[in-house]
């Protein structure tokens, strides 16, 4: 007899900032911040299909398990970078994520594009050619 198994294929884009925007993801520590948040992932089944984002905010696309939620993994990322970066990178200095954070699904079709979005954040944001609720999901009062 043949074990079905479930057919999950969810990819979701996470955006979170800093405290207060602030520009605190240097780039003496954006790369170690990365790593960690991939490595958080991992043991939770997320498969982390790109990281990146600028000094006062990190974007993430995953696919996403049926096991987890987006609190749990936030939870995971979020929380866990910060404590990386108070006590590994910068013990003496002051770092936080706000509070908040976005998410957004993402189609099996849009993938590739959201994938170049958030590699190429740097060009976007110079270029001006954001997509603008994801930028800017904190400043919205209500749901498109």
């Amino acid at each position: 007899m043949k074990h079905r198994r479930n057919k999950i294929r969810s990819y979701q884009h996470f955006v979170w900032t800093t405290y207060n925007r602030l520009p605190l993801v240097t780039s003496e520590i954006e790369r170690p911040v990365y790593r960690y948040i991939e490595t958080v992932c991992r043991p939770v089944n997320c498969d982390v299909l790109a990281i990146g984002g600028m000094p006062d905010h990190v974007h993430l696309l995953v696919g996403f398990p049926a096991t987890i939620t987006f609190a749990q993994l936030m939870n995971r990322a979020k929380g866990g970078s910060s404590r990386f970066v108070c006590d590994e990178l910068l013990p003496d200095e002051w770092f936080a994520w706000r509070e908040n954070y976005a998410v957004f699904s993402v189609s099996p079709h849009d993938k590739a594009k959201t994938i170049a979005y958030i590699r190429n954040q740097r060009e976007h944001h110079q270029n001006n050619t954001l997509w603008f609720a994801v930028e800017n999901f904190d400043d919205e009062t209500e749901d498109e």
